[in-house]
């Protein structure tokens, strides 16, 4: 399966960056994606639309999470490799996409209403959400296929 293809098919299928990304991952970690939907849901717009971190950022991290995390909340030596790994992929965002923040992506300043603009022609044009999405995909996929044990 191409992740960063079917990401983006999420997104112009109407889920938000966040929803778009995190469940293009769910069946590698046994959720449905019903549930993956509602998880991410509030993370599209950069948390709720106040255009802080990247909803396609988000979806990358919870995946990876799913994926790769911890839950012996006391082991300081697999929160610390965790914490490596998901720096890592963000700063790779970071760097290929120039910002992890939203609005800078968006080239927007301050924060956003909670409606949602309607998703025409003009919006996808005009918006690099679709190729946010895939770059997110994408960095987690190519991650997953160089660690599939780990």
């Amino acid at each position: 399966m191409d992740r960063k293809l079917y990401a983006y098919e999420l997104f112009l299928q109407g889920c938000n960056c966040s929803q778009a990304v995190f469940c293009a991952f769910c069946d590698l970690f046994g959720m449905e994606s019903d549930a993956a939907l509602k998880l991410a849901s509030g993370f599209g717009g950069g948390l709720g639309r106040l255009r802080e971190t990247c909803g396609a950022v988000s979806g990358m991290v919870m995946a990876a999470s799913a994926i790769y995390g911890y839950n012996e909340v006391n082991d300081h030596t697999l929160k610390s490799d965790h914490y490596r790994l998901i720096q890592k992929l963000c700063l790779e965002f970071e760097e290929r996409a120039g910002s992890l923040t939203c609005r800078e992506l968006l080239g927007i300043e301050g924060h956003s209403e909670p409606e949602s603009p309607p998703r025409t022609a003009e919006f996808y044009k005009t918006r690099p959400c679709p190729g946010l999405i895939t770059l997110a995909a994408e960095i987690l996929e190519k991650y997953i296929s160089e660690h599939p044990n780990d």
